[in-house]
């Protein structure tokens, strides 16, 4: 417990929890935008349960609640897709990009994984390491495409 805390009070680490929190947070965020003329797609409401389910995990963590985490991260790993006619037209515009894409995705779902091994195991540590990594596959991903893919289905705000 001692370690753990002592872990967690880590600059870099405190850092990376709060960054972490920041992300989801935005991401929600993005989520309650809308336009009047474009109706929000199912990819949306993907992405919010995704956030609710990180914020979940970030409070989870923080109170060492490690079956939380365990029963969270399959939700996280496993996550919904949009209706195949959608899932076709991001495919459509994201071209040649539809496998780093993919591979964001695929990155997620091994870190959330490894997360929930890790809070199966009560190994604190390497939950908050496996957290990281999910968190920064989101933000590869984030960085890469959002800010296109609002503009490309919502129009530019």
């Amino acid at each position: 417990m001692e370690n753990l805390v002592s872990y967690l009070l880590n600059p870099r680490q405190l850092l990376t929890i709060t960054l972490s929190v920041a992300l989801t947070t935005t991401a929600t965020g993005l989520g309650a935008q809308s336009t009047e003329a474009a109706k929000p797609m199912a990819l949306r409401s993907v992405m919010e349960r995704l956030g609710r389910d990180m914020q979940a995990v970030t409070g989870a963590i923080s109170k060492e609640e490690w079956t939380l985490v365990a029963e969270l991260a399959p939700k996280i790993a496993k996550h919904a897709e949009p209706p195949l006619g959608e899932k076709m037209r991001i495919l459509g515009w994201l071209g040649t990009d539809a496998g780093k894409f993919r591979g964001f995705d695929g990155q997620v779902q091994d870190a959330a994984s490894a997360m929930g091994d890790a809070a199966k195991r009560g190994d604190g540590q390497a939950v908050i390491a496996a957290f990281s990594k999910t968190q920064q596959s989101c933000l590869a991903c984030h960085q890469s495409f959002r800010q296109s893919f609002v503009e490309q289905f919502y129009g530019s705000r």
